[in-house]
């Protein structure tokens, strides 16, 4: 492990051991000075001098949002905070910033442009309303129909102050997970964190981090990355060696990543943030789906769960058979802003996915290897999807189980090539690697493409022409007492 990466694990433990001193502080403006000190402190501990980036497009990222006009600001902060990321990461490419930096920086643009979402889409529900009231024609005793909350009228007034304790409150600054301002806001405002099962949640987390890095130092003493950008890599080992080695790599990666996660995790449950009844369907990210506000006055007689702050679903990821749905259990919370702000307001349904995946390449880096990476994904996914239809749909039984293997296989090798390039990251190590196993996975999956079409092409043949005999024979049938009739005369 680098330094880089002590110092953040020494960070996420720390963050992890404040939860319970705050939150036992009665007052709630104290808890919230104190959160936001200790985020300051854990951002510029890790990032020195580079933290003036996050200072930067923090103070950039609020003029927009309280500045420009609420039908735009969503818009404009986008674009504020999606585009300081060119400059943050051509300043990395000339002069080098900690990789943990980054993180903090991926996670502020999304908490910021966020808000900025949400105070344009309550501003146009507040609109909605007072057109609707404002109709001549409208029964003056019926209901309103576009439902208005408090926390849509907050979101209009609110105020620098607000957006700055939100992005640096220390609960989520080095590695999220992304949660909106209405469930910071409800940690300090809901009495649930007392009630919620803090230390036993921690504790059986904590267990599957130790676990998980476990995994990462021995794999990654086994079969460390560097090994695949070394000239012995290439000259003293076969094709089928460099085409396997993809398995543990991307298998080192993950065992990475889900430390990373669970202890972030930690930090939340600890503090009991995140922690809603489950009457109130918490969902990754958004937090309750359900009207939860009256459950505050008997919140001790509820069970809790910490859904909401769940980044990544580890054991779903692992034992699902497909890639697609491995991949909607990977980074679910980022997911979630992804689909909120830019799937489903993309003016085009046609070319909203590829949109969609492209931000969140973008949101990445800039390097090649994040875009070989994610934007592949579709290409599979098609090609999953077809052969889904072609053989394992209708199957039942032993074939559906080997099926169902199959596709596992299928799934996790798509999911160590594609992220081969992640991790290789340039373009001549990505192309260099892909050369000396001839480019195998990319030409296997067109070929499965081209039989896919073209057995899918064969079957909807077969099916007209069954269609057809059974109509002919329908007919033949309804023909038949006529014929008889006519030989009786």
């Amino acid at each position: 492990m680098s330094i880089d990466d002590v110092i953040y694990v020494i960070c996420l433990l720390a963050c992890i051991g404040a939860g319970s001193y705050v939150k036992k502080i009665s007052d709630e403006g104290q808890r919230k000075l104190v959160s936001t000190a200790l985020g300051v402190i854990v951002v510029v501990i890790v990032s020195g001098l580079h933290s003036l980036h996050c200072f930067a497009s923090l103070a950039l990222g609020t003029v927009s949002v309280l500045l420009v006009h609420p039908s735009k600001c969503h818009l404009v902060t986008f674009f504020v905070m999606f585009g300081y990321l060119v400059f943050f990461r051509l300043f990395d490419f000339y002069l080098g910033i900690p990789g943990h930096t980054n993180m903090i920086q991926m996670i502020l643009t999304l908490k910021v442009s966020g808000i900025a979402f949400e105070k344009t889409a309550a501003w146009k529900k507040i609109k909605a309303r007072d057109e609707q009231d404002k109709k001549e024609d409208r029964d003056v005793h019926s209901e309103s129909l576009v439902e208005i909350t408090d926390y849509d009228v907050e979101l209009q007034t609110l105020g620098a102050a607000e957006i700055v304790h939100y992005s640096f409150n220390y609960i989520g600054v080095l590695t999220g997970p992304y949660y909106r301002y209405r469930t910071y806001r409800d940690y300090f405002e809901m009495p649930f964190k007392t009630h919620a099962p803090s230390i036993d949640a921690t504790l059986e987390k904590l267990k599957y981090a130790v676990f998980y890095c476990a995994l990462y130092l021995t794999t990654n003493y086994l079969w460390p990355l560097d090994y695949a950008l070394s000239d012995e890599f290439y000259n003293d080992r076969s094709f089928v060696y460099r085409l396997l080695y993809v398995w543990p790599t991307f298998f080192t990666f993950r065992a990475r990543i889900y430390t990373g996660l669970t202890l972030s995790e930690c930090v939340c449950t600890m503090a009991g943030f995140g922690a809603y009844p489950d009457e109130s369907d918490p969902n990754n990210g958004e937090g309750p789906r359900k009207r939860y506000q009256h459950l505050k006055r008997d919140a001790e007689k509820h069970k809790y769960n910490f859904t909401t702050i769940v980044n990544t679903r580890v054991l779903d990821v692992e034992r699902c058979w497909t890639f697609r749905e491995g991949m909607k259990h990977w980074n679910v919370c980022v997911q979630y802003w992804l689909a909120v702000n830019v799937y489903k307001l993309f003016p085009s349904k046609k070319y909203r996915t590829g949109a969609t995946l492209l931000c969140s390449a973008y949101w990445h880096g800039f390097r090649p290897g994040h875009y070989f990476c994610i934007m592949g994904a579709p290409f599979y996914v098609s090609l999953e999807d077809m052969w889904h239809k072609l053989v394992r749909k209708d199957a039942t039984g032993t074939s559906r189980n080997v099926i169902d293997v199959l596709f596992w296989i299928f799934k996790w090798f798509a999911f160590s090539y594609l992220g081969e390039a992640f991790l290789l990251s340039s373009f001549g190590n990505i192309w260099r690697f892909y050369s000396s196993v001839y480019h195998i996975g990319y030409i296997s999956w067109a070929a499965m493409i081209a039989l896919g079409l073209y057995l899918t092409s064969q079957k909807k043949a077969a099916e007209r022409r069954k269609k057809r005999a059974e109509e002919k024979a329908a007919g033949g049938d309804s023909a038949s007492p006529l014929v008889d009739k006519e030989k009786s005369q």
